[in-house]
């Protein structure tokens, strides 16, 4: 009997777990994760692609962790995306269940096409040009750690008309809160907010009292001091590492190519003997005309080599960069922009010292000269015939492409963007834009060099005045907040907070925008200067290291100041242009007109000195004869219609890292022939103090045709 009772009991559970196996099974199979994708192409414009996901089964909350970093970790949805790349998102639930998805929306039009070619060679490009040679080497952690959460008043923006008050307190200083916790009662208008919540475990700190003022738009310290929004702070018991939307840890980096630009400019700067400092005085007198000769070989004035120059590097860096800068880095990168501006000037008096000095003048007068000519023939007179040309080779392939895109295609594309949004008549022409600037552009550039200097001459003294009066305008009207903006300065570049990057992201992202912006070291202003009409190569050195005192010292460095004494510098999700015309705009209403007016201004200057750069490295390569210019030329007017025409993305930035690759095999050449320049700067000084610098003198200038007859 009871072997019966025992193997019915045994039947029982052996029927009985396979159904509870089953229901778990079932259970399991209803809950379990999914995601239905869903990709969208909504036009043929380049970077607006969509991804939308829907996710069922699991436990709610879901989790994102897209590859794009700007897409946070609670979004089911991401856009703005290049097409033609694959996208990467894992979604997880509460329950650590995970699905990874690999996503690539097609591309479709031709400039999607070629946008998705180009984004890798840009990522190529800039592992490159941006790596961080300190941190690879384990000399410094390129994480970006805090240790406190920022609490910010609600409904803030930086262009606020309101007040904001700390009605109350509901914890007291010092206290330990936990996430979600409520912290005070913020007044807005004298009206209560929602009472405002810990975002993070930690100490609570207030920066105001009870019932004080947080922010007012009227207080001048408020509109401009960096953070002034935030009225509390959450310190952590360790350190943490500040995070992107999507999750991923922020880092800073030292990119390579700031380094070789700045450390090479510091360099110059004590090899010359602080020239950037010592000769200003001179090269002014240099480009108001005094010790010139008209008779001079060369075939314009210092003056309008001066022109041209500062045309290819005034532009939209000074007006739409300054403003991802200061943006980015707070007020502080200001101060470390000025300081590279100062260094580079001694880069730019090397480079054009040279260009002068080792140009060839044909017996047509045509003068062919730039880094091209004094990395091939200056080195070959070292006996490093074949580094010469293989450096020569690599900067004139460079030049060409960057004289293509960032040097037309950005600008014609910029100058029509910028004026199609004033000038609401224009929306939808930009094919014909793009015709009637080509034809601007044409006219002067099929002159030549002097067509050239005598538009640029003209252009840009008109367009620099009509800039920075209106700068010194907003400034003067704002004369109170003149202590208050140099304070937030000096304040963001010494002790930057690490929303900004703390001291070295502040520092790094000033630097950068100086030396994307100057072109000092990139050896593109050395082709302009080659023209000149001197005896005396280091005549045009002189005249040539005013370019970044012009550009940087006090272009740029009006732009921050009116960003930042508008405030501006703390307006989230506006960057470029467009802020520094609402900036403007929030002074002197009309002047966003007027600015799209200068950009366009701007560009077309750009575009005409770039012309005349990417021609000198075109026939470097292709043939120094008529035939060869106006190939290039007909081409280069083409890009300005294309330019105008469509969106390029990734092709204009990929053309934009071109300019900053030039400075590799140019800087090289530099180093190797900074003796030679420090040599002939000695003789320069002492010809100047015995009055002969209007004299030939055949000891400072290279023989290039004896070199080439020796080849």
């Amino acid at each position: 009997m009871n072997k019966i009772l025992r193997l019915l009991l045994i039947i029982i559970i052996l029927t009985s777990v396979p159904q509870s196996n089953l229901q778990a099974k079932s259970s399991a199979t209803n809950d379990s994760l999914k995601v239905e994708v869903e990709v969208i192409n909504p036009s043929s414009t380049i970077n607006n692609g969509e991804i939308r996901l829907q996710v069922t089964g699991g436990e709610e909350p879901y989790q994102f962790r897209w590859s794009n970093q700007n897409t946070a970790l609670t979004a089911s949805k991401a856009s703005g995306l290049i097409e033609g790349k694959e996208y990467t998102v894992r979604i997880s639930d509460a329950n650590n269940q995970v699905i990874n998805k690999k996503i690539t929306i097609e591309a479709e039009s031709i400039t999607e096409n070629f946008n998705a070619v180009f984004d890798p060679l840009v990522a190529v490009m800039g592992n490159v040009l941006f790596w961080d040679p300190f941190a690879a080497i384990g000399l410094y952690d390129p994480v970006v750690m805090t240790d406190r959460e920022m609490i910010r008043t609600p409904d803030w923006n930086a262009r606020t008309d309101k007040i904001f008050i700390l009605k109350e307190k509901l914890v007291a200083d010092g206290t330990q809160v936990k996430e979600g916790d409520p912290l005070a009662i913020v007044s807005i208008d004298k009206q209560d907010a929602d009472t405002v919540k810990a975002t993070a475990n930690g100490e609570i700190n207030f920066n105001v009292a009870e019932g004080a003022v947080i922010f007012s738009p009227d207080n001048t310290k408020d509109l401009i001091e960096q953070g002034a929004q935030y009225f509390a702070s959450i310190k952590f018991e360790e350190e943490q590492p500040l995070l992107y939307a999507n999750g991923d840890v922020r880092k800073n980096s030292i990119p390579f190519i700031v380094v070789w630009l700045i450390a090479g400019a510091a360099f110059f700067t004590v090899r010359m003997g602080f020239i950037n400092i010592r000769g200003f005085k001179h090269s002014i007198d240099l480009a108001r005309g005094k010790h010139s000769d008209p008779n001079a070989p060369g075939k314009v004035t210092h003056f309008q080599a001066l022109a041209t120059a500062v045309s290819a590097t005034v532009g939209l860096g000074n007006i739409a960069g300054v403003a991802v800068a200061v943006s980015i880095g707070g007020a502080g990168a200001t101060f470390w922009m000025i300081l590279a501006g100062l260094l580079g000037m001694s880069s730019k008096f090397v480079e054009c010292t040279l260009g002068v000095k080792y140009r060839e003048i044909k017996a047509d007068g045509k003068i062919f000269g730039g880094p091209m000519n004094y990395l091939r023939y200056g080195l070959e007179k070292r006996n490093i015939k074949g580094i010469g040309k293989v450096l020569a080779g690599i900067f004139a392939v460079l030049c060409i492409g960057a004289s293509f895109g960032a040097g037309n295609m950005f600008q014609s594309n910029q100058s029509f963007q910028i004026m199609a949004s004033q000038f609401t008549v224009l929306e939808g022409w930009g094919f014909w834009f793009g015709i009637g600037l080509a034809v601007l552009v044409g006219i002067v550039i099929i002159g030549g060099i002097e067509s050239i200097a005598k538009v640029t001459e003209k252009v840009v003294p008109i367009m620099a005045i009509v800039y920075v009066v209106a700068a010194l305008v907003i400034i003067g009207i704002n004369y109170e907040n003149i202590g208050p903006a140099f304070s937030a300065i000096y304040n963001g570049a010494l002790n930057s907070s690490a929303l900004k990057g703390g001291f070295l992201g502040v520092l790094i992202i000033g630097f950068q925008r100086a030396a994307f912006s100057n072109e000092a070291g990139v050896g593109s202003a050395a082709i302009a200067h080659s023209a000149t009409k001197t005896h005396n190569a280091p005549s045009e050195g002189f005249v040539g290291l005013m370019e970044p005192f012009i550009d940087t010292v006090v272009v740029c460095t009006l732009t921050a100041l009116v960003l930042i004494f508008t405030g501006m510098h703390e307006v989230p999700d506006v960057t470029g242009v467009k802020l520094t015309a609402q900036a403007f705009g929030s002074v002197i209403g009309w002047f966003p007109y007027v600015l799209a007016i200068a950009v366009f201004l701007f560009a077309f200057s750009t575009m005409i000195s770039w012309s005349y750069y990417g021609m000198r490295g075109w026939t470097y390569l292709f043939g120094k004869t008529n035939k060869s210019e106006l190939a290039y030329k007909i081409t280069f007017l083409v890009f300005v219609v294309v330019g105008a025409s469509v969106s390029l993305g990734a092709v204009l930035s990929f053309s934009d890292m071109m300019i900053l690759a030039m400075s590799v095999p140019n800087m090289i050449g530099l180093y190797i022939m900074s003796g030679e320049v420090r040599k002939d700067l000695a003789h320069y000084f002492e010809k100047m103090k015995a009055g002969k610098l209007g004299q030939p003198d055949d000891d400072l200038k290279a023989d290039v045709s004896a070199i080439k007859n020796n080849d």
